[in-house]
């Protein structure tokens, strides 16, 4: 039996963001790790504890002087951008993504000390169409792989991973494919669009959602950087919940648009601040996507503490009632010549 790894000294990226800053506080709580390393290009908003923040861009090279200097032996990348809102747009989430992770891995590569590496991806790089399987496992590829967003970047970050992995095969490598995180405080594209006072909803489809809770997500991490699994695990609460379900319990009232349309009631949103959703993450509410997490409990030996309705529902108990009209006035102002029939649809949702 393979002896179990123990992280001393740890590096964790995306320091200034909610996951990472709250797991780099508390894997330096844990017992025999010697001293974590946050890095970031802003300094953390939140209390990061005895975590030591250094201020450094992991797109720079600079971070193998990071790495080197510390000596550490366990890199837990978190810095892996999910909306690109929250970066100032799609190029610099692309750049933070792609040639952030190329950076990282490459000062990695050259680091002797450096024996693990846990990298937080996600299962977008499932994508979603209708032909997939009810339960992904980590086997599996996707039908279709996404075209664009975060879900093309978290492929190619793998990618990466795994050429990094023939490089050096002394180094330990485990990629946990997240479902979307959702909770009570975690905001993400999924919150946001659960947020919108009217939620539009592909036309005909009702899709099954999985989610894991955000303190799940944070102890599936822990479990991973300082532990010894391998390999790639997915990691999601158990059962599903419906967008139908879902939009029931935000209490939120639902507009049924056609999916060829949803790109532009998608980029209504998105000027309106509410929203930010790729042509992937519509094609997400309209198929769903579900994960096999046999290997979450017999690989990684993790027992999610919320089911997914449970981890949508703690959210869920955080919103107010939406005002409806406010998205529809808006919708019909920015319009112009767009289809009338979403507008209808837009019109009818606000009277449930």
């Amino acid at each position: 039996m393979k002896e179990k790894a123990l992280a001393r000294v740890v590096l964790v990226t995306g320091v200034s963001r909610y996951l990472g800053g709250l797991l780099a506080r508390r894997i330096a709580a844990e017992p025999g790790v010697e001293h974590v390393v946050g890095v970031d290009v802003i300094p953390p908003p939140q209390d990061i504890g005895g975590v030591e923040f250094v201020r450094a861009d992991i797109r720079n090279p600079m971070i193998g002087r990071v790495i080197e200097g510390a000596g550490v032996d366990t890199v837990v990348h978190m810095n892996v951008i999910a909306t690109p809102t929250f970066v100032g747009g799609r190029t610099p989430q692309k750049e933070i993504n792609v040639i952030g992770t190329m950076q990282l891995l490459a000062a990695c590569q050259k680091a002797s000390t450096v024996r693990r590496l846990v990298v937080k991806s996600s299962a977008a790089v499932y994508g979603s169409t209708p032909r997939d399987p009810a339960l992904f496992t980590e086997d599996m590829g996707a039908r279709r792989s996404p075209s664009g967003g975060f879900g093309k970047d978290s492929i190619e970050v793998e990618g990466y991973v795994r050429g990094f992995a023939r490089r050096r095969p002394d180094t330990e490598i485990l990629m946990l494919r997240l479902a979307n995180v959702i909770g009570p405080r975690i905001r993400t594209s999924v919150t946001d669009y659960f947020s919108m006072p009217v939620v539009p909803v592909p036309l005909g489809y009702d899709a099954r959602l999985q989610f894991v809770h955000e303190d799940d997500a944070i102890d599936a991490l822990l479990l991973a950087g300082t532990g010894s699994t391998t390999g790639v695990v997915n990691v999601a609460g158990d059962g599903v919940v419906s967008v139908l379900q879902a939009a029931a319990l935000a209490r939120r009232p639902v507009v049924p648009v056609p999916l060829g349309s949803a790109g532009f009631v998608g980029g209504v949103a998105k000027r309106l601040g509410l929203a930010d959703f790729s042509p992937d993450q519509m094609s997400f509410l309209a198929f769903g996507r579900g994960l096999d997490t046999t290997r979450m409990r017999s690989g990684l030996g993790f027992e999610p503490r919320y089911t997914t309705r449970q981890a949508f529902e703690s959210f869920a108990a955080t919103l107010g009632t939406g005002g409806g009209s406010m998205l529809v006035d808006a919708v019909t102002g920015l319009a112009g010549g767009a289809s009338q029939s979403v507008l209808r649809a837009l019109g009818a949702g606000v009277g449930r």
